[in-house]
């Protein structure tokens, strides 16, 4: 009976401190693990996403502190670099401008990358922007017409993406 009870009390102990080894590897397998939200780029393969698709109301970059605050397609912009009137569909003529509106308190640098269909790029331009708030028109124009097809714009701020427009040509 002896040797019964000091088998159990062995194998307590035994359990107990595999628990306690258990439960510290834990909380250190959590503090080194990368709590950084992942951003959401629905529709970056595969299926393309509807229309007009915003990854996020309000993107920023924690390296840049620049955010990206709005970003609109049209055919026209005015004085102030906003679009005149915003559009998802046109022409094949058209010279198709993208309005891309940041705030921040330092400067960044954002890249506009257009692409057709299956990913083929159309053109990419990259833009230093200045802290603060600021509107940056990005356009791509094409004198002998734009193919019929889908299209989207990725807004990259520091190489990731932070916004997306998908629009149309008919």
């Amino acid at each position: 009976m002896k040797r019964t009870a000091l088998n159990a009390a062995i194998a307590a102990i035994l359990v107990a401190g595999l628990a306690l080894a258990g439960c510290n590897r834990d909380a250190n397998d959590t503090a080194d693990r990368d709590t950084t939200p992942a951003t959401d780029t629905t529709g970056a393969t595969g299926d393309m996403p509807p229309a007009t698709t915003d990854t996020s109301a309000m993107d920023t970059d924690a390296t840049t502190g620049l955010t990206v605050t709005t970003v609109d397609l049209g055919s026209a912009v005015g004085s102030d670099n906003r679009i005149s009137t915003p559009a998802t569909t046109f022409t094949s003529g058209d010279t198709i401008h993208a309005s891309v509106a940041t705030d921040g308190a330092m400067a960044g640098t954002l890249t506009a990358t257009w692409t057709f269909e299956d990913g083929q790029v159309v053109d990419t331009q990259e833009k230093s922007i200045p802290a603060g708030p600021q509107v940056t028109d990005f356009s791509i124009t094409k004198p002998d017409g734009w193919p019929t097809g889908t299209y989207r714009l990725e807004i990259s701020n520091n190489g990731m993406v932070v916004q997306t427009r998908e629009f149309e040509v008919q």
